[in-house]
């Protein structure tokens, strides 16, 4: 295995992982989320605690689509190299 593909595979775990990670945090996020809230004056906080989730939820779905195509992408170049590796061993005269 060539160093290149090494440092790709180590590159691609770390961002799948920090990915992972995110979504199991956002999970978490929505795990206490409502759709819908029915409140009366004096229960204020429960709404600024939706709030909050929902900003945390605003800020935390751009970075998991970029990793997720980051991710996707590098998953689909490593599986591309590995081919074509193994056509180049396979076709080279021995």
């Amino acid at each position: 295995m060539s160093p290149m593909m090494v440092g790709l595979l180590v590159v691609w775990g770390i961002l799948t992982t920090i990915l992972i990670v995110l979504l199991i945090y956002k999970s978490t996020l929505t795990m206490h989320e409502d759709d819908s809230i029915f409140l009366n004056e004096t229960e204020s906080q429960m709404q600024k605690d939706q709030t909050e989730v929902l900003a945390k939820m605003r800020k935390i779905a751009p970075i998991v689509k970029v990793l997720g195509a980051v991710s996707g992408a590098m998953f689909l170049v490593i599986i591309g190299l590995v081919l074509y590796q193994g056509l180049n061993i396979a076709t080279t005269p021995q």
